[in-house]
C-alpha cells in the first residue's frame, strides 16, 4: 500500500489565500526509511517553513517535487510504501 505525502495536511492557516510554495530541503531520500511523524521534508509558502511529516512508516519511494520546485496546494509532494 503507498500513501501520499499530501501538501494540504501542512497549509498554514494564515495562508489561505496563497496557493503555491516551493520545496526547499528533502530530509530522507528515495528509499530511505521512515517513521510516521518524522519530518521528510521543508516547504516554504510565502515566508513561512513548514516542516512535513510522514503520514506512515515505511519506504520514501517516489519524490514527485523535487527541492526548489514550485507546487501548488493540494499536489502530492512524495509517496510512502507503508509497511502494513
Amino acid at each position: 500500500m503507498t500513501a501520499a505525502i499530501d501538501s494540504t495536511a501542512v497549509w498554514p492557516d494564515d495562508a489561505e489565500d496563497v496557493d503555491e510554495g516551493v520545496v526547499s530541503n528533502w530530509f530522507v531520500r528515495e528509499g530511505g526509511h521512515v517513521e510516521a511523524g518524522e519530518t521528510v521534508c521543508e516547504i516554504q509558502i510565502e515566508k513561512v517553513s513548514v516542516d512535513v511529516p510522514a503520514p506512515e512508516s515505511g519506504t520514501l519511494v517516489e519524490r514527485t517535487v523535487g527541492e526548489n520546485e514550485e507546487f501548488r496546494r493540494g499536489d502530492v509532494l512524495g509517496r510512502i510504501e507503508t509497511e502494513s
